[in-house]
C-alpha cells in the first residue's frame, strides 16, 4: 500500500515537508504501540508506526527498524525538533485525530498486513 493511501484512510495531515513523489513510497507493515522497546523487537522493515508518543526516540527507534513514516494518532503533534529530526532521516510524519485502535483497524481493513 501506498502512503498516499494511508493518509486517505486515515483521513490525516502530512507533517513534515516532503515533495508530493515521497507519498509514493510503499508501506509493507504497521505497528501500533507507545512502547518503543516492542517497536524494536517486532517491526519490519518498510513498516508504518501508529503511535501517540512525539517525542525525539520515536524517530530514532525508527530509524533503527527501517520505518519509513510514523502517523501520530489522537491529534498529538511532535516538536519543531522531532519534526527536524525525522526529515533529516527521510521519515515522513503524519498525523491523524483519530484514535490508535481505530487507525489501525481501518488499515487492517483495507489490507495493510493482510498477506495471505
Amino acid at each position: 500500500m501506498q502512503l498516499r493511501d494511508i493518509v486517505k484512510i486515515l483521513d490525516a495531515e502530512i507533517i513534515t515537508e516532503n515533495d508530493d513523489s515521497a507519498l509514493d513510497i510503499d508501506v509493507h507493515t504497521a505497528c501500533g504501540s507507545d512502547m518503543m522497546s516492542d517497536v524494536l523487537a517486532y517491526v519490519k522493515d518498510q513498516g508504518l508506526l501508529l503511535t501517540g508518543l512525539v517525542n525525539p526516540q520515536v524517530v530514532r527507534t525508527s530509524e533503527m527498524v527501517d520505518i519509513v513514516a510514523i502517523a501520530f494518532v489522537r491529534g498529538k503533534r511532535p516538536d519543531k525538533m522531532t519534526v527536524e529530526l525525522a526529515q533529516s532521516k527521510n521519515i515522513i510524519l503524519i498525523g491523524t485525530q483519530q484514535k490508535m485502535y481505530q487507525a489501525c483497524g481501518k488499515l487492517y481493513a483495507a489490507g495493510l498486513g493482510n498477506r495471505p
